[in-house]
């Protein structure tokens, strides 16, 4: 037996195991989003300003980035069942510290080594369902993977919310506990041993200078957005960032086998599916970084009302996601794809014209042009990334996949607050780093200014998916 699509016990179970792997995705990615509509709270909570209790959310974006590309290499080589088991059990352990309320060290600690977890399941998520489909299959199997990652990271504030109005905020970290137990236990009943080793040598160089890339240069961001940017320590920052990047390069070119095939970038599809989902997240993380602050501070609704509000989103998503999915295989993803980035950049523009006391149904209207959006663009991206790849070159593409979209709530975060901050300032006339309790017009314009960058990034994003699309001769009917 070479593979687990002979395996007869296997393909019995193979929806079971796409079951448990897709819960822990989505609770993996949920963990990056949920934390922000309890911002709020856990500041007031710990009495540290607003800008500091974005590390809580940060850090963790930071960590699954600098280790992702790694658990795909390990996961390769030693087993990536092995490495996912290894991954629940880890991440479910820093759950359960998260939710001690001990101190803004200690929680950040905590979701370090949540973090570390959640990267080992998702490095290995979309190789282990890539492994155990069939071809014919494996489209929709992927999709579903797609459909809770995008779910994970958008359903957050919405079940932040509800949680939030009945428990303390330990809460939205315990209750993985629970859920994450349920997984294992499936996952410990249906994943089969694995059978795909390759036993190659871990460029530990390349990974070594890629991690202290992306944390270089972020914590040069988050630490720039309270002092200035061009104060010592940010600017240090971002030049040991370019120096890590370059040495990086430089390591990959020599080593045998590197963290990442360079040459995969030379598939045209592939490099800009890849730029594109980046965008889109980044544009996603827009909406959760700036919503939260504008329905509870500036509108001073109540998280749960709040976090109802913001359930319109993943809710269009889950009814759009599988329909996407279906879609794709009658029509092709090209036109989903285009109409899906036509939707999003259309809720962007709407957004800009939102003040204190626009109607909540304009709100509402928005937000699900942007869940349909989202879910008509992602899926057949997904399908796209994937598709347009060779078979060895799965697993890299799998986890670049997910490490292009980690990436893009991180530079999304840090770009969101960024102009927000800086907006806010300059209609202040001097530096703010928080929300001002007195005057939300101030916020507003903030609001504004920052939902078109988030536009323009969709643009963008449109008109790369157009010259794509062009390039590859227009849009393809499916036989």
């Amino acid at each position: 037996m070479h593979t687990y699509q002979e395996d007869k016990v296997v393909q019995k179970n193979r929806w079971w195991i796409l079951v448990a792997v897709s819960m822990f995705t989505f609770m993996s990615t949920l963990d990056g989003s949920i934390v922000n509509i309890a911002l709020p709270t856990i500041s007031k909570d710990m009495h540290v300003p607003m800008n500091q209790s974005e590390w809580i959310v940060s850090i963790y974006l930071m960590m699954v980035c600098a280790c992702l590309l790694l658990f795909g290499k390990i996961g390769d080589s030693w087993g990536k069942i092995k490495i996912y088991r290894i991954g629940t059990l880890i991440f479910v352990f820093g759950s359960l510290l998260c939710g001690f309320n001990h101190s803004l060290t200690f929680l950040l600690f905590a979701r370090v080594i949540q973090a570390l977890g959640a990267a080992m399941t998702m490095a290995t998520n979309t190789g282990i369902i890539t492994e155990v489909f069939p071809m014919h299959e494996r489209g929709r199997a992927l999709g579903m993977i797609g459909a809770f990652v995008s779910l994970g990271s958008i359903a957050g504030p919405g079940l932040g919310g509800l949680i939030l109005a009945h428990f303390s905020w330990a809460y939205i970290f315990w209750i993985n506990v629970p859920v994450g137990i349920i997984t294992m236990l499936i996952s410990e009943k249906f994943l089969p041993k694995d059978i795909t080793l390759s036993g190659e040598k871990i460029d530990m160089g390349g990974f070594a200078a890629i991690a202290a890339t992306i944390m270089t240069f972020f914590g040069g961001v988050f630490l720039g957005q309270e002092h200035g940017f061009l104060t010592t320590i940010p600017l240090l920052l971002f030049a040991l960032a370019i120096i890590s990047f370059f040495v990086f390069l430089y390591v990959e070119k020599k080593v045998k086998l590197p963290l990442i095939t360079f040459s995969i970038f030379k598939n045209k599809v592939f490099t800009m599916s890849l730029v594109t989902a980046l965008l889109i997240f980044s544009s996603n993380f827009f909406v959760n970084v700036v919503i939260p602050f504008y329905l509870q501070s500036a509108r001073g609704l109540s998280p749960s009302y709040a976090g109802l509000l913001m359930m319109v989103f993943p809710f269009l998503m889950v009814i759009g996601s599988p329909l996407s999915g279906y879609l794709t295989d009658k029509m092709g993803p090209e036109i989903l794809v285009l109409t899906g980035l036509v939707m999003l950049a259309v809720t962007q523009l709407m957004y800009m014209f939102m003040h204190a006391d626009s109607p909540l149904w304009y709100y509402v209207v928005a937000t699900a042009i942007m869940g349909l959006g989202n879910s008509l663009f992602q899926s057949p991206n997904n399908t796209m990334v994937m598709s347009s790849v060779t078979k060895e070159n799965l697993g890299v593409a799998g986890s670049l996949n997910s490490f292009a979209r980690n990436l893009g709530m991180v530079i999304g975060i840090s770009l969101a607050t960024t102009i927000l901050y800086d907006a806010m300032s300059s209609k202040m006339g001097e530096r703010v780093t928080t929300y001002i309790a007195a005057r939300p017009d101030v916020f507003i314009y903030g609001m504004k200014i920052t939902f078109l960058g988030s536009f323009l990034l969709c643009l963008i994003a449109l008109l790369l998916t157009l010259y794509r699309v062009k390039k590859q001769g227009g849009i393809r009917k499916h036989v």
